[in-house]
């Protein structure tokens, strides 16, 4: 339909009948369309389904935090030295990386249920594997490939979520996916140090058998929202999948190892940097320029997307890097054994549980983006506590930032 400035005796016409009499008259094929359909109501099969998804998702999460409370137990398992056993994170962290931005055109090729399957099925085998690792190298290995299929899975669950609800049950879904992601990365050392006190650090791995398997069945039975398009092998953009594991591997390992090995003045950080920065420029070049790219960089085009990318970037680094670092700071400054790291670093998950019911309230009466400004600006000051600790700080000094920092998160 097309609207045109009304002539002087058309403008007349409106001023004496009034603008409604002005209104030009439905076609018939616009008339025959009638009212849009309403969204239709999740099934009990959707909730199954997402919830089964979800249990993946914070599975896969879980996992990166799950050994920072017993680095100590599986260095001395596996015989590797306090330099070394860093390494059990990071191969996972450098896998992951990887495999997160490569999920979206394998999700296309494959299908979500498929790729989901696979990467929950590839996890739960990986998970035993780390369990049976008697050394070092094959640590690293397997836990690569946990990492692997668990950035897999992580970002699988959205598209599935926004295609099976609507308001206002999406607003409820999304609630639950909130309080899931940070309470698994917040409860990992927690789940991890009463693992390893009360059986042994190989339970940490073993844990995730008998939910894995679960998840992989459930999906598959449950959720079928695509199909595969097996046509794009044709076009599927290698050079740009080498380049992109070039340029995030090298970064992610040079951040990991940098500050051990005081950085650019070693030669392997120093070679890493290099290829990172010359594959970052070759990667950039082929996704801007090649009509199947990996990775579709002009989603960014999109100023919400952007701004939404770099919010959850800030609130990912301070949300990940505590986790990671008050657990080690516990356990090597003040010796503090795996159950003990849990149990004060458990506080934060507690908060966020106790925000979940009060956060959707809020969402409803309030701006989302004042709500956003506050749990920013919450998640700053508890920051800004936790960096000013000493190295005398135990729980009791950390209940207030861990307090802030959950109820910070949830309202992000």
């Amino acid at each position: 339909m097309t609207w045109a400035l009304p002539s002087p005796l058309r403008r007349v016409r409106i001023a004496r009948h009034g603008i409604a009499s002005a209104q030009p008259k439905p076609t018939a094929a616009a008339a025959t369309v009638g009212p849009a359909k309403p969204a239709p109501v999740p099934t009990v099969r959707d909730w199954v389904g997402v919830l089964a998804m979800v249990v993946g998702l914070f599975m896969a999460i879980m996992d990166v935090q799950i050994v920072t409370s017993s680095l100590t137990q599986i260095q001395g398992g596996l015989s590797a030295s306090a330099d070394e056993i860093s390494w059990v994170q990071t191969a996972y962290l450098i896998a992951d990386v990887v495999m997160v931005p490569l999920s979206g055109t394998l999700s296309r090729l494959l299908s979500t249920r498929v790729l989901f399957v696979t990467a929950a099925i590839g996890f739960t085998g990986a998970s035993a594997l780390c369990a049976t690792a008697t050394s070092l190298g094959q640590m690293i290995l397997y836990r690569a490939m946990q990492g692997f299929c668990g950035g897999a899975m992580m970002p699988l669950v959205f598209p599935v979520v926004y295609t099976k609800f609507r308001m206002p049950q999406l607003a409820t879904v999304m609630v639950m996916i909130s309080l899931i992601l940070n309470m698994s990365s917040t409860l990992g050392p927690t789940i991890g140090g009463f693992l390893t006190d009360t059986w042994s650090w190989h339970w940490l791995f073993l844990v995730n058998l008998a939910p894995g398997i679960a998840v992989a069945f459930a999906v598959w039975f449950l959720i079928d929202i695509d199909k595969p398009e097996l046509s794009l092998l044709r076009h599927f953009d290698l050079t740009g999948l080498v380049l992109m594991a070039l340029f995030l591997g090298c970064l992610q390992y040079a951040l990991q190892e940098g500050p051990r090995w005081d950085w650019l003045s070693d030669g392997t950080i120093l070679a890493a940097v290099v290829v990172s920065s010359i594959a970052s420029v070759f990667f950039f070049w082929r996704v801007l320029t090649y009509h199947q790219p990996i990775v579709d960089l002009r989603a960014f085009t999109n100023r919400n997307f952007t701004l939404g990318s770099f919010y959850t970037f800030v609130v990912g680094t301070g949300m990940y890097g505590t986790t990671y670092l008050i657990p080690l700071f516990l356990a090597q400054v003040r010796g503090f054994s795996s159950l003990q790291i849990g149990e004060t670093v458990v506080v934060t998950g507690l908060a966020q549980l106790a925000m979940s019911p009060i956060s959707p309230l809020l969402a409803r009466k309030m701006d989302l983006r004042l709500m956003l400004s506050i749990g920013i600006g919450l998640f700053a000051v508890a920051m800004y506590l936790t960096a000013t600790l000493t190295n005398q700080a135990g729980f009791a000094e950390l209940f207030v930032p861990q307090v802030l920092r959950g109820m910070a998160l949830m309202m992000c």
